[in-house]
């Protein structure tokens, strides 16, 4: 009798402590990654830009002295308020950039791709604060899935912005990569031509799933399946739900493809399913040699060329 209820005991035990892992595991890992500390400000990155890129600062320069950079807020359906700045061409065009910044990061770290619209190819150019990021609103990162409603609501304000006539591209980088893809299965309106993602994931499950293995070498169950349900309860949405490859599935759109073969973040291996999945039209360029999220800036000139040629046949 005695041996029976050691052995209950210790079985109960072990289910207590399972439990307290689990539940106390699912939601640091969700504050680990949907409220991060350290978001990044105009500042810093600012400073990091005019750093790396010689280009940056004469002519972010030249756009302060004209006053050509001004901020804009729109309010979403959950009445959040998000914000965002935009830049009108010197000449006024139909042609409009949408760009979509990565994880923890703010408009303003997509002011070198705004570069290759505004300077290089005569765009106007519209960078939004995703969710929880920057000046935004958001009570926490929601992985590009929830942002994909804002975005359309973006690109509306957008084509109101830019003379009610404008032919969208809209490109993000890393999570704003997948943002985009998220962006294109929806149901769009006609302003938006085509879509170009730089290093996003399949799906958030996917992603996170990586990084559980990565970062702190646990396996996926329970912690991936307890967490993803603890995100729905609080978020209303769950890492399974949040998908770029069933997106991406669903759109008509041309779509370029950029990853780095040195990718070890979002894994290169990621976006061959998603070039897959992806209807006709549709190109990628894998780009040799290069780490998570640094295309532009390790290969320049072949960035440009490529970017141009690839909206230069759906944007004129």
């Amino acid at each position: 009798m005695q041996k029976k209820k050691i052995i209950l005991w210790t079985l109960l035990s072990v289910v207590i402590l399972f439990c307290i892992y689990t539940i106390g595991g699912s939601f640091y890992l969700i504050n680990f990654a949907l409220q991060p500390s350290g978001k990044d400000n105009v500042g810093k990155v600012t400073h990091i830009n005019d750093s790396i890129y010689s280009f940056m600062k004469p002519w972010t320069d030249s756009l302060n002295n004209v006053k050509a950079i001004h901020d804009t807020t729109i309010i979403n359906s959950e009445g959040l308020r998000l914000n965002g700045y935009y830049i009108k061409s010197a000449k006024p065009t139909r042609k409009t950039a949408f760009l979509i910044h990565g994880y923890k990061d703010c408009a303003y770290s997509m002011m070198p791709i705004a570069y290759i619209y505004s300077h290089e190819l005569g765009y106007n150019v519209l960078l939004p604060d995703l969710q929880y990021h920057g000046k935004s609103d958001g009570k926490a990162v929601t992985m590009g899935w929830k942002d994909r409603k804002d975005i359309l609501l973006w690109a509306k304000l957008a084509n109101t912005l830019f003379g009610n006539n404008t032919e969208i591209v809209v490109h993000g980088i890393s999570m704003g990569g997948a943002t985009t893809m998220m962006v294109s299965g929806e149901k769009l309106p006609p302003y938006i031509k085509c879509f170009v993602d730089d290093c996003g994931y399949t799906s958030v499950w996917d992603e996170f799933n990586y990084e559980i293995k990565e970062m702190f070498g646990l396996p996926t169950f329970p912690l991936m399946y307890s967490s993803s349900a603890i995100c729905k309860l609080l978020y209303g949405w769950s890492f399974g739900e949040a998908s770029a490859l069933n997106q991406v599935a669903k759109c008509k759109l041309p779509m370029l493809f950029i990853h780095g073969s040195a990718d070890d973040y979002v894994p290169t291996r990621m976006v061959y399913p998603l070039y897959k999945a992806k209807p006709q039209p549709k190109e990628i360029w894998i780009v040799k040699g290069v780490p998570h999220a640094k295309s532009f800036q390790l290969n320049q000139k072949a960035y440009i060329k490529k970017v141009a040629q690839f909206t230069g046949k759906y944007i004129k």
